[in-house]
């Protein structure tokens, strides 16, 4: 019953964020808070039940926990060998691959600390599981609250609408950034149909292995699927996602531009996006565009590893004191 009336407060911290501020990554912690008491009210309710209730209970947290130790590493495994095939070897390409073997160590660590070998190595096996549980936490709470930020706030009624870029095949546009540029083509026409054509920003520098700039791919793309010429900005300097959404703000103030603005992207990228967006203080939702499936985990690893990295500061110091309190009970 405690864990049941404990999730209250960190639920209403969740709600009370979300009104606020849709974009706060504190949003997806209290998220987090919140569904882990709940999970551990549930399990002491299963305990605590008798008849086929409490069995049902203890059947389903067996089945999660074997899901969470052999299926999803061996679904991660056999995810991140697909996005090799598909999308070459690269760092981006191996994350799932990475996290499944990660996982299986977990469980080996696991298994290692109950042989009770001793107290410095049970300390040293603990602290790890102690950063594997705080990271793993991190996920599950960023993972669950980017569907959750992706399904709530207007879809239409835009002034501007901002498309971040991705890279190009030569000169053309590959179909990860065209599915952002067809959600940009929707808000676009409903604009159009309400009256109020927004302007759009296509953002995106030239790589060196590009032909041209992707906004200017992207720019073509959409004229020739019907938008006019004039209500296309081209923002051709960014190379990053801050920079995307930095430089197209600008590009919308000396164009004398005041409304209501929306950035476009893929799903997977969305709450980093509006992270970003709040960071710059810019007054800024995201929508996000379909991705393909396989492509999905690896996406979300590494949109979760840039996360951590603009607050490693913070997440190091969370670790530290996780790992001191368990070695001070330890020891």
């Amino acid at each position: 019953m405690i864990f049941g009336i404990a999730a209250i407060v960190p639920a209403l911290f969740f709600v009370v964020g979300v009104v606020r501020d849709r974009r706060r990554v504190r949003n997806a912690v209290w998220l987090g808070v919140t569904l882990l008491l709940l999970l551990l009210w549930l399990l002491f309710r299963a305990v605590e039940t008798e008849g086929w209730p409490g069995v049902a209970l203890g059947y389903g947290f067996v089945a999660l926990l074997l899901g969470l130790g052999f299926v999803l590493p061996v679904a991660l495994i056999a995810n991140g060998v697909l996005v090799l095939r598909r999308e070459g070897f690269g760092l981006a390409n191996l994350l799932s691959l990475l996290a499944g073997l990660a996982i299986f160590g977990v469980v080996a660590a696991f298994g290692f600390l109950t042989a009770r070998t001793g107290p410095v190595v049970d300390a040293v096996i603990g602290s790890l599981l102690v950063v594997a549980a705080y990271v793993a936490f991190l996920f599950v709470s960023l993972l669950l609250y980017s569907i959750v930020y992706g399904s709530l706030g207007r879809r239409t009624g835009f002034d501007a609408v901002v498309v971040l870029g991705a890279g190009l095949n030569g000169d053309r546009v590959p179909p990860l950034l065209a599915s952002r540029l067809d959600r940009a083509i929707r808000v676009y026409e409903h604009g159009v149909g309400a009256g109020r054509p927004p302007l759009v920003v296509v953002s995106g520098g030239q790589g060196p292995d590009e032909d041209v700039s992707e906004a200017a791919a992207m720019r073509d793309y959409l004229v020739r699927r019907g938008v006019p010429d004039d209500r296309v900005l081209v923002e051709d300097r960014s190379t990053t996602t801050e920079q995307n959404l930095a430089y197209s703000a600008r590009v919308l103030a000396e164009h004398g531009w005041q409304g209501r603005a929306v950035g476009v992207t893929n799903n997977f990228h969305v709450f980093r996006a509006a992270v970003t967006a709040r960071r710059l203080r810019l007054r800024m939702q995201i929508l996000g565009a379909p991705t393909a499936a396989y492509f999905l985990p690896s996406a979300f690893l590494r949109e979760f590893a840039a996360l951590l990295v603009q607050n490693k500061v913070g997440h190091t110091v969370a670790c530290g004191l996780l790992v001191g309190l368990h070695l001070f009970l330890v020891l």
